[in-house]
């Protein structure tokens, strides 16, 4: 069941990307709840579904063999155990690892070392859970989005700028044949920094919605929509303004906020025009 927070029917059913950034106030668990479980697992995935986050972001990067796995990072340094595992592979770059490598590798152990979001300290995070984390293996696109369409969820994949990296060329078309082999085109938001990925996305397959990722003030937004052809604005707060929100919504563009975790500001931001914003803490909002 999906719950979009401050609706006025409480809780119901929403199947595709576009019913879900329609219906407004759109709660999205960034990396999954990554304030609560390890960022970019299906740990956190879980915990996210758990909090009744309407759809979950996600990462992708490719692998040295070409596989879309989910990281945030360049290199696996803060979220592995990979420096301790190939101490001679610095400095450990994700596309410099093949998927059977990166399966090796420990996703899990870190959170509760580092203790991103204080969530441990403050008792919301069991020992047991902990114990849980340890182990957890990278996961690629692929069970991202068996677990997504499972649950009859939503998902918002972000491929990562790989610009000067190998991949770069043939990111988006993997992507891409992953989601539309898994018939999931109307339950995925394609998103990215790299405008060039969305164009190509939009070309590959018309059905695939995208989101154009800023974090500086666009001078245009409706126009730089238009030329991607893309559905929603994801700014971050910094470059979100209510009258150019308005101008977006009056040309039917969605406007998705990253990232939020104050619900004060969260929810100012939708009083203001945004459809949705991305959190780490999608508990708060449930």
């Amino acid at each position: 069941m999906v719950f979009y927070g401050g609706s006025t029917d409480g809780f119901f059913m929403v199947h595709t990307i576009f019913n879900a950034v329609k219906k407004r106030r759109l709660i999205v668990a960034h990396r999954g709840a990554r304030s609560l479980a390890p960022e970019n697992t299906l740990a956190a995935a879980r915990l996210a579904l758990a909090a009744g986050a309407a759809m979950w972001e996600i990462d992708v990067r490719l692998s040295r063999d070409g596989e879309p796995v989910l990281v945030h990072d360049f290199d696996l340094k803060r979220i592995s155990d990979a420096q301790d595992k190939f101490p001679g592979r610095a400095p450990w770059l994700v596309d410099e690892f093949t998927l059977q490598e990166l399966q090796t590798l420990d996703l899990g152990s870190w959170f509760g070392k580092a203790d991103p979001f204080k969530q441990i300290a403050a008792g919301r995070v069991s020992p047991r859970e902990l114990e849980k984390y340890c182990g957890e293996q990278v996961v690629t696109l692929t069970e991202a989005i068996r677990f997504t369409v499972e649950n009859d969820w939503l998902l918002n994949i972000e491929i990562k700028d790989l610009a000067g990296r190998p991949g770069h060329e043939s990111v988006v078309e993997k992507v891409i044949a992953v989601v539309r082999q898994a018939g999931a085109s109307e339950r995925v938001l394609v998103s990215s920094f790299n405008h060039y990925y969305l164009a190509q996305a939009r070309k590959l397959d018309k059905e695939i919605r995208t989101g154009v990722l800023t974090e500086r003030l666009e001078p245009d937004p409706a126009a730089l929509m238009a030329e991607l052809d893309a559905f929603t604005f994801n700014p971050s707060p910094r470059a979100f303004r209510p009258m150019q929100v308005r101008r977006l919504k009056k040309k039917g563009f969605g406007v998705l906020v990253w990232v939020l975790n104050n619900p004060v500001s969260a929810w100012a931001c939708l009083a203001m025009g945004a459809d949705g914003i991305f959190t780490d803490f999608p508990q708060r909002f449930s």
